[in-house]
């Protein structure tokens, strides 16, 4: 752990947003936010300080640690291409893909050498659509409380753009190789590519990552500065949001690239991190 600098400690004193990952954050092997979590969570909340969630999952599969820990701002899903207010219904972003590139990435994971390898997920309106249900795909719909819907060929669910689109896979060295064959094959400014855990292949429209999203809401709906806002993030696809904030705090169990941009590194998920950072800085 990284001791945190008197920088780091005056800027905390400013912090008025506290945006927090779910997976890998402040949900571990439990898939719920442990006591200690949602105490140091609260308190901070009795300081006057709004926590907002941040998460490359769906909207109705984040909503529950939304309501948990009591937020009443905008709910960030899909790594920021969907946010929306739950108390009042209002959808403030929806940025898709677009069919064409849907179904120029389902070609791609369709190839003979891919296809057997891959679960794909395509999700549309907050549903999750996929070719059949896999093992893989049936263990990530109970964690997540959603039901996956299979249409065996995916072109068929591509009547409406897809808001994400996730290639599933437990060779991570699969998963790492089909990222930099798709970033050499789409520049930034045609696709967001990204990893959630290394087994998750994600793709969103190339607007959309959790920093342009905790920038929104920040900015544009809270009227706060970047020096106000503190976040907490576990992977590659929180790596934009560690980056925009004032102070940027990555969980131990974050790999070692996703650590290395972070203001401070907090003990692991299943240590109660993301407690102990609030402590640490807000309480």
């Amino acid at each position: 752990m990284q001791k945190a600098s008197t920088d780091n400690q005056a800027a905390a004193k400013d912090i008025k947003l506290l945006v927090l990952d779910i997976d890998g954050t402040i949900a571990g092997h439990s898939n719920t936010i442990s006591k200690p979590v949602k105490q140091a969570i609260i308190a901070a909340q009795a300081q006057g300080i709004q926590v907002a969630i941040a998460t490359g999952r769906m909207y109705c599969s984040a909503l529950r640690f939304h309501q948990d820990i009591g937020s009443t701002l905008p709910l960030m899903a899909y790594q920021g291409a969907w946010i929306q207010d739950p108390i009042t219904q209002k959808v403030h972003r929806h940025w898709v893909v677009s069919r064409e590139i849907a179904h120029q990435l389902l070609d791609y994971f369709e190839k003979p050498e891919l296809r057997s390898l891959l679960s794909v997920h395509f999700y549309i309106n907050d549903r999750l659509y996929v070719r059949e249900l896999t093992r893989e795909t049936e263990i990530y719909a109970e964690r997540s409380g959603i039901i996956a819907i299979p249409v065996g060929d995916l072109r068929q669910a591509l009547t409406n753009e897809p808001t994400k689109i996730l290639a599933l896979c437990d060779d991570t060295d699969l998963i790492d190789k089909l990222l930099g064959n798709l970033r050499r094959q789409y520049t930034p400014a045609e696709l967001y590519l990204t990893t959630s855990v290394a087994t998750f292949f994600e793709a969103t429209n190339a607007s959309v990552n959790k920093g342009t999203a905790v920038r929104y809401l920040a900015e544009e709906l809270l009227g706060l500065q970047l020096a106000n806002v503190m976040a907490i993030g576990d992977n590659f696809n929180d790596v934009e949001m560690l980056e925009y904030v004032g102070l940027g705090v990555a969980m131990g169990n974050a790999p070692a690239g996703v650590q290395a941009i972070a203001k401070w590194v907090a003990p692991s998920v299943e240590e109660d991190g993301a407690a102990i950072a609030i402590e640490k800085f807000l309480l």
